[in-house]
């Protein structure tokens, strides 16, 4: 039998698979002690398991780690890291500093689907679905190997987190478990485009988890130009799925909406936002066009931008401008990787 990555196992899975071998439930939470708070990339380091326990461990599993290939540092102090998942593909993970706060932005596929128009991740293609161990290791990776004291988490990077729907949600038990990482899921944010039957799954996990709308336009004529999906999931049975949401876990939906000049920046689109964001009772997050080579989408001017800001905030809408970090260091998602998997390799 080959072996098997053990930290693409949930708690409940690593129980029933040591009962299996005869062993006591409570073995479970011991291995995920050793591999989510203690960081052991050994199985005999796992001081207080059986010798016998830890060489079947090591019989019939083996602990992954991620290998970094390269580090790119931005004057905003945004950190992108880029990962060989040795097999010839990479992953990027971004991590953003701000004030008091360390979010790190987890991709989950290499590549994307759904090709929204203005997005690197979905210009070259889908490739694969990441692993529970390969989302898990990239907060490892920051953790263990670099130190580094993360607040929050987002499922924002390369990648459509609810089309990996199965291995998403097993990462977000295994971040959550008490045993393992221990994160609460009021930290823990997915962002989707609107994939219906994953924002279902998500909300029957039964967690407090934050979901984001990547919404982009309020009309499905528009929205059918720049998301893609919205012919498949139009945008009356996003807001009921929304509503489902918000109404089974109490959480505040968040609307992104990135502003593309000519696009989707009218005080009519403004108006639009408005009325879903009422209806939903949504924050909005507006988010400059972060122009990727060869896709030609431009961001509207300060002014422009501020106009249609301001015509949400006089509809009451809690409206955040969020500013693009890591400008310098091409950190809009799937932008480096992109650039890598053209050149084959590169020295960074």
């Amino acid at each position: 039998m080959d072996k098997r990555d053990i930290k693409d196992f949930t708690l409940e899975e690593m129980k029933k698979a040591v009962v299996e071998i005869r062993e006591p439930g409570y073995r479970a939470g011991q291995i995920f002690f050793w591999l989510y708070k203690k960081g052991v990339c050994d199985f005999q380091k796992m001081s207080n398991l059986p010798q016998a326990f830890m060489s079947r461990l090591e019989q019939d599993y083996y602990i992954s780690a991620l290998s970094l290939s390269g580090k790119l540092s931005s004057s905003d102090g945004t950190e992108k890291f880029l990962f060989n998942l040795g097999d010839g593909n990479f992953i990027e993970t971004v991590l953003i500093c701000a004030r008091d706060r360390k979010t790190v932005c987890l991709s989950t596929q290499v590549g994307c689907k759904f090709g929204c128009v203005f997005c690197a991740s979905g210009h070259g293609g889908f490739i694969r679905d990441l692993s529970p161990s390969e989302i898990i290791n990239q907060i490892l990776f920051l953790k263990d190997k670099l130190k580094h004291k993360i607040t929050n988490y987002v499922f924002m990077g390369m990648g459509e987190p609810l089309n990996n729907c199965d291995n998403v949600l097993k990462a977000i038990m295994i971040m959550n478990s008490k045993p393992g990482m221990d994160i609460g899921a009021r930290r823990i944010t997915v962002s989707t485009c609107g994939v219906i039957p994953g924002i279902r799954r998500l909300t029957d996990l039964g967690l407090q988890i934050n979901l984001s709308i990547s919404l982009h336009a309020a009309t499905d004529n528009l929205r059918d130009t720049l998301v893609p999906v919205n012919r498949r999931y139009p945008l009356k049975e996003l807001i009921k799925a929304s509503e489902h949401f918000i109404k089974k876990t109490g959480r505040i939906l968040t609307l992104e909406y990135v502003l593309i000049k000519g696009k989707n920046d009218s005080l009519k689109d403004a108006d639009g936002l408005e009325v879903i964001a009422r209806r939903l009772k949504a924050k909005v997050n507006l988010i400059p066009c972060s122009p990727v080579p060869g896709l030609g989408f431009q961001p509207p001017s300060k002014k422009d931008i501020d106009i249609f800001m301001s015509r949400l905030v006089q509809g009451r809408i809690k409206v955040t401008r969020r500013e693009s970090k890591g400008k310098d260091i091409q950190a809009a998602c799937g932008q480096l990787a992109g650039r890598l998997k053209q050149t084959a390799d590169c020295e960074i």
